[in-house]
């Protein structure tokens, strides 16, 4: 059996909402972006309005009685359930979860979720089949590598 961790590096932060970049194993190559409710340092999560904390999570998939579908589920949230990884667009969209985007439309809203979300599910799937899921969430701040 071999572990599949997903790493969410947050990058972007503001007062509305976080936005990371979602990366598969060790790969360098960014699976999709981000959004999730805005963080709060050193604080508990609020349910619907800030985001998960930091810390590395087991991945699941489990049937959605919201979305009417099978979805991935971070289990082990403290003081939480139903945190999940879906499509959406902005922190509406946005109960607690992580939503996935193809690109940054601006720094509260993220676009073509719902093609970034059918590339990554059945990668998702496929680490259940072969062992177990993780996701690791941290806060790395972007620094440009941009020669100017």
């Amino acid at each position: 059996m071999i572990d599949l961790i997903l790493k969410l590096k947050r990058r972007w932060l503001n007062a509305k909402a976080t936005i990371g970049e979602l990366y598969v194993g060790d790969n360098p190559r960014r699976q999709c972006y981000t959004l999730e409710d805005k963080m709060r340092e050193g604080e508990e999560k609020i349910p619907g309005e800030t985001a998960i904390p930091l810390g590395r999570y087991e991945v699941i998939i489990t049937y959605s009685e919201r979305f009417k579908k099978p979805l991935p589920l971070l289990v082990g949230v403290s003081g939480f359930e139903g945190i999940r990884i879906h499509p959406g667009n902005s922190d509406v969209d946005t109960a607690g979860c992580i939503l996935v985007g193809r690109m940054i439309i601006n720094d509260d809203f993220i676009g073509e979720s719902r093609n970034a979300f059918s590339e990554l599910f059945p990668i998702i799937e496929d680490g259940c089949k072969h062992g177990k899921i993780f996701i690791e969430i941290t806060k790395e701040p972007y620094v440009s590598t941009e020669v100017v």
